[in-house]
């Protein structure tokens, strides 16, 4: 069976660095790519799932365990980034609000920064911290593609009505904006995914047919 090429590209994921502040962050040339989701969205397992690895992003039963920008290689030019989660993490207002300080850093001043992967468990779409993404990315005319995840909770019918709902929600949004169904543990949805990821990450590019 041959892999995907972006699957390819996923399944090399290193970790490069974790980062609390836009300064700690690797230097701001190249592409990347960021998932933001809520705390339990399904984030690290998506992005596990995507790279084909087990581990690369740290899963937790404990919603909210990930409170830095952590950094994955996947060449010299191309990065995904796994963003801090909100919702559900038992810290202080003040910590809170550092977070969302920095990651408003991260969104607004990272240059390399291509598209948004943004999260949401179908069954519970389109909360507050859903809306911010919403409202930044329209704001800084960032595209977003919205991965509806644990799909398979739901039957089919019922989840396509909810992708169906979450559509019609957004057809009033002025950026670039895309959705589908996801789930990490059937697999589901992960060639639209990783079609999207290389329509932001320009690969396949010429380098990678040239190596070929």
């Amino acid at each position: 069976m041959n892999l995907h090429p972006v699957a390819r590209l996923l399944h090399g994921a290193d970790f490069l660095i974790s980062a609390q502040t836009v300064k700690q962050c690797p230097p701001d040339e190249g592409l990347e790519v960021a998932f933001a989701g809520r705390s339990n969205a399904g984030k690290s397992s998506a992005i596990n799932r995507l790279t084909g690895q087990k581990s690369l992003a740290r899963t937790s039963k404990t919603p909210g365990r990930t409170r830095l920008i952590n950094f994955f290689q996947l060449d010299e030019q191309r990065r995904l980034v796994d963003l801090p989660g909100y919702g559900y993490a038992k810290v202080t207002k003040a910590m809170r609000l550092q977070w969302q300080k920095d990651l408003d850093d991260y969104l607004a001043e990272r240059q390399c920064l291509r598209g948004v992967v943004l999260l949401m468990d179908i069954r519970h779409p389109l909360k507050e911290f859903d809306q911010l993404i919403l409202e930044w990315a329209a704001q800084g005319g960032m595209p977003l593609h919205i991965l509806l995840t644990k799909s398979d909770k739901l039957g089919y019918g019922a989840a396509k009505k909810v992708l169906q709902t979450v559509k019609n929600s957004l057809r009033g949004h002025p950026g670039e904006v895309s959705l589908q169904l996801f789930s990490a543990t059937e697999p589901r949805g992960l060639e639209e995914t990783w079609d999207q990821l290389g329509l932001w990450l320009d690969y396949p590019g010429p380098e990678a047919a040239s190596a070929d």
